[in-house]
């Protein structure tokens, strides 16, 4: 079977890391190799966070080249197109609309790009684009904490990983307090990109 590598990025507090672990497990429980790295950098303060999940039959390291990525999965728009470059060219990015101007603009008098300008520079690599007003769907299910589990939800449609698989992952890693909403959130999720068009 071919690779796949999924570089995920946001900010810090979006849960990116507990969304690449779930991930990952997901991978572990279909008996597939997996290796998997964090980059955290100031992520406390809203920096950049960014997870690099590989997995296939054989992976020999954690880190996706650049060029070498099937999946960007962005909840943060414009670390999504800081890190694009990862992107195969022709890959899938699914992009959460959010934007959290960094202190670069907020402090420096910079200016946070329009969307447009965001979408182009990821049209560059990306063959398709699900661009998904995440917050606005999770905040429907009275949680937006949920939005890590409903773009992995999103995530899942692009993926060949068993909804099973997915289910006892997220069973394994979620509080019981807080499972039926994250599984509300996720399934979700799964029908945004299947709206889509996507089966």
């Amino acid at each position: 079977m071919k690779n796949i590598s999924v570089l995920m990025t946001g900010i810090g507090g979006q849960g990116i890391i507990l969304a690449s672990d779930i991930l990952a497990d997901t991978a572990l429980r279909m008996g597939w190799d997996v290796k998997k790295t964090d980059s955290i950098g100031m992520a406390q303060r809203g920096g950049s966070v960014i997870s690099h999940v590989r997995m296939g039959e054989v992976v020999n390291s954690p880190l996706i080249p650049v060029g070498k990525a099937d999946v960007l999965f962005g909840m943060e728009k414009l670390e999504a197109a800081r890190s694009c470059h990862f992107l195969v060219s022709g890959g899938k990015a699914l992009i959460n609309n959010y934007g959290s101007p960094p202190l670069s603009v907020t402090s420096g008098g910079g200016k946070y790009p329009a969307d447009e300008v965001i979408l182009d520079i990821i049209r560059k690599r990306a063959g398709e684009i699900f661009f998904i007003d995440g917050i606005t769907k999770v905040a429907d299910l009275g949680n937006i904490r949920t939005l890590n589990v409903f773009l992995l939800g999103a995530l899942s449609v692009l993926l060949p990983l068993s909804l099973e698989a997915w289910k006892e992952s997220l069973e394994a890693r979620l509080p019981q307090r807080i499972l039926d909403i994250n599984l509300a959130a996720f399934s979700l999720g799964q029908k945004e990109i299947k709206n889509a068009g996507v089966d």
